[in-house]
């Protein structure tokens, strides 16, 4: 009799360490956990020691840090008509566990297709000069419109970046061509307006020595002066035709 009631004890005493293994729970600080009662919605506890009624609660954790995720590359034609592969990183938390787990049956799987889908559309409706020379501006559409949609299942998106915008051969070398032209342009309108500017600059200078009866003489000795510093340069004055024939009747005299 007294074996039966140890026996007994030992067993009730095995139960209730199995059932208090069954409903206890500790979250961390990043976790909360959607508690279901007899399939029910219960409440969303957490974080610290929680407890649960075995068998008739079930609880689902839930993970409230940011995720990182890698958005495979993706074929985008662009809006003239451009072939390019994109790939982009996405960065989301959960904000509401209860709808992150009613509302949706799998929230990474369906940010993920989700953020695929997006990132063809949006860019899709943008040139190729845009994708490559706007990103941030881009990057801001795409996290609007992920943000927008994502709201329903208890999730911000915080940040979408575009990685890498990677082009064919052919693309590349037709980019490289027309930089190099528009170098080139750049290059002859400069060259042009330094072209208009300095004769601007000759007119009024011109106009100036017009003005001046012996500012011409006065130029010419100062390009004189110039030749002369440099040695191997030889120099010829004009004289007046007057001032020559006067010299030879004198030599003849």
């Amino acid at each position: 009799m007294l074996f039966e009631f140890s026996f007994g004890l030992s067993l009730l005493v095995v139960v209730v360490l199995v059932l208090f293994a069954m409903s206890v729970r500790v979250l961390r600080e990043y976790e909360r956990g959607v508690v279901f009662q007899l399939g029910r919605f219960w409440a969303v506890k957490g974080p610290g020691l929680i407890l649960l009624i075995p068998v008739l609660q079930q609880m689902v954790r839930v993970d409230l840090r940011t995720v990182v995720l890698d958005v495979p590359k993706q074929d985008v034609i662009s809006r003239d008509n451009v072939s390019v592969k994109v790939n982009a990183v996405l960065y989301f938390r959960v904000v509401d566990p209860e709808r992150a787990i009613i509302q949706v049956a799998n929230f990474m799987e369906a940010t993920s297709q989700l953020a695929q889908t997006t990132l063809r559309s949006v860019l899709g409706k943008h040139e190729l000069d845009d994708m490559l020379a706007e990103r941030e501006r881009l990057n801001i559409d795409i996290q609007k419109v992920l943000d927008a949609q994502t709201d329903a299942w208890g999730i911000k998106v915080a940040n979408v970046e575009i990685k890498h915008v990677d082009l064919d051969e052919s693309m590349i070398r037709a980019i490289a061509r027309q930089a190099e032209a528009e170098r080139e342009r750049r290059a002859k309108v400069i060259h042009a307006e330094g072209e208009l500017q300095a004769s601007e600059k000759l007119m009024q200078a011109a106009e100036v020595l017009a003005r001046q009866q012996g500012a011409m003489q006065l130029r010419y000795l100062q390009t004189l002066s110039t030749l002369a510093s440099d040695k191997t340069a030889t120099i010829v004055f004009p004289l007046p035709m007057d001032l020559l024939s006067n010299l030879m009747r004198r030599g003849e005299g």
